[in-house]
């Protein structure tokens, strides 16, 4: 398929194949009568980082509400393993193997690291030793700051908090929105090396991120959406150096 024009449905898939980690079927997602989300198709395959890029506005946020169950789509389905999720509760959704990393952080300020940590292993009987060890050895920071409060951690180590406690509902697939957003670029540096890591030891990611450099370094696909619709998707080697992409999200010129 050209990144340049998606002119199929990206959900299409040969006859008898697996099942992809997620799949997003004519998603059409409304606020009112203004359609955010138009019809879009997206896969995202066991193992892979994929990542969603675009303009504020475009409709990247909206995408990862409605695929967490924060939002219902207007039309369309949403398949996790095969499975429709779609009108699916948050929490149940959660408890599926889908964790959601929201723009902002959004950590308990008023309560510790460690209880943060707890709240993301909620629907466990007991907080696992071997995932909170998983969470410290991808964060020691955290460990070190375990009793300190979230509310007065620094920026990053608020942002390794919000992808901390969503480890701790052992997701198969993550769901990232900007988490480098606002950061310093050797903490930045440090997002993308951790997230890298989380891949390789078994999580598969859905990135939203509009460092469009470092997040098409990372993936092995993405996708470009604009005002509500898919309008390319490539390899993520090809998008870095598409000149559509490059003018576009990387602040260079076209060839």
């Amino acid at each position: 398929m050209s990144a340049t024009e998606v002119s199929e449905p990206s959900g299409g898939r040969p006859p008898g194949s697996a099942a992809p980690m997620l799949e997003l079927r004519n998603l059409v997602v409304a606020y009112g009568g203004i359609e955010a989300l138009k019809g879009i198709d997206l896969v995202v395959e066991e193992g892979e980082v994929v990542t969603l890029l675009g303009a504020n506005g475009a409709g990247k946020t909206t995408t990862l509400r409605a695929i967490s169950g924060m939002l219902a789509p207007r039309q369309g389905e949403v398949l996790f393993r095969g499975e429709r999720v779609d009108g699916v509760p948050p929490h149940e959704v959660v408890g599926l193997g889908l964790g959601h990393v929201p723009e902002g952080r959004r950590v308990f300020p008023v309560m510790s690291v460690l209880e943060n940590l707890q709240m993301g292993a909620y629907r466990f009987r007991g907080v696992p030793k071997k995932d909170l060890e998983r969470v410290f050895g991808l964060f020691p920071v955290l460990a070190e700051r375990r009793g300190q409060l979230a509310g007065t951690l620094s920026g990053g180590e608020q942002q390794m908090l919000a992808i901390g406690r969503a480890l701790m509902g052992k997701p198969r697939l993550l769901l990232l929105d900007e988490p480098s957003m606002g950061l310093a670029p050797l903490i930045v540096a440090q997002i993308f090396d951790i997230i890298r890591e989380i891949n390789q030891q078994g999580t598969t990611v859905l990135l939203v991120e509009q460092n469009a450099a470092q997040a098409l370094k990372l993936a092995n696909r993405g996708y470009v959406l604009e005002t509500g619709s898919i309008v390319m998707t490539d390899a993520a080697s090809a998008l870095l150096n598409n000149p559509r992409v490059r003018a576009a999200y990387l602040g260079e010129g076209a060839a």
